[in-house]
């Protein structure tokens, strides 16, 4: 088996989460070694940053301190574990990666793509996701699903403009790679969006197998 580094990606109540654990419970029934992990998050140091960043706060948090925030959790995320499970030839499972950072501080926030690039190529060097699921689905529906979870985080509590550019920047970054990508409507039920995961399953296992 070779590593290997699966992210997932979309909006607010897209089943990103649920259907990380579905995913990984297959792939472990086929016999192949996964990790569990999110962003901004996965270590103790980069779960605090992830806390700021998420946390409402009466003081307006700069939209390059974000971005800053966001690359210097995922530094730390890269160096104690997802960097040395590839190299033990776990398969990675990512809520959310830097597709996430093109879509929200880019997207929704307006900054420069070649600025977030560079920080890209800065921290990650040469790595990317070897696939990238994007759970698509109208904005309202995921912000009606989001505020039915409780209270809103800090990025939940924007407006339907932010979410609309934030969708339209992951469905355009697909578009410009398709073979990094697959899309599946998050607008279905559960089961018809598992459906649609187990039709991709024996690609995603040979592709572990290297």
């Amino acid at each position: 088996m070779s590593g290997l580094f699966i992210t997932l990606e979309g909006p607010e109540g897209a089943g990103k989460s649920t259907n990380r654990e579905f995913l990984a419970e297959r792939l472990r029934a086929q016999g192949v070694e996964v990790l569990l992990t999110r962003e901004p998050g996965g270590t103790p140091l980069a779960e605090r940053i992830r806390e700021l960043l998420l946390a409402p706060s009466d003081e307006p948090m700069a939209a390059d301190t974000e971005l800053l925030l966001v690359f210097a959790a995922r530094a730390q995320h890269l160096a104690q574990v997802i960097r040395p499970a590839l190299a033990r030839g776990c398969v990675v499972l990512c809520d959310r990666f830097t597709d996430a950072t093109y879509a929200y501080q880019g997207g929704g926030r307006g900054l420069s793509e070649v600025r977030i690039a560079v920080l890209e190529s800065f921290v990650q060097g040469d790595l990317r996701p070897d696939l990238t699921l994007v759970f698509d689905l109208p904005v309202e529906v995921g912000l009606a699903r989001a505020a039915a979870r409780g209270r809103l985080d800090r990025f939940e509590q924007e407006g339907r403009a932010f979410f609309e550019a934030v969708r339209q920047t992951y469905l355009r970054r697909a578009s410009e790679e398709p073979q990094r990508y697959r899309i599946l409507n998050a607008a279905q039920s559960l089961s018809q969006v598992q459906q649609d995961l187990d039709a991709m399953l024996a690609q995603i296992v040979e592709l572990c197998r290297g």
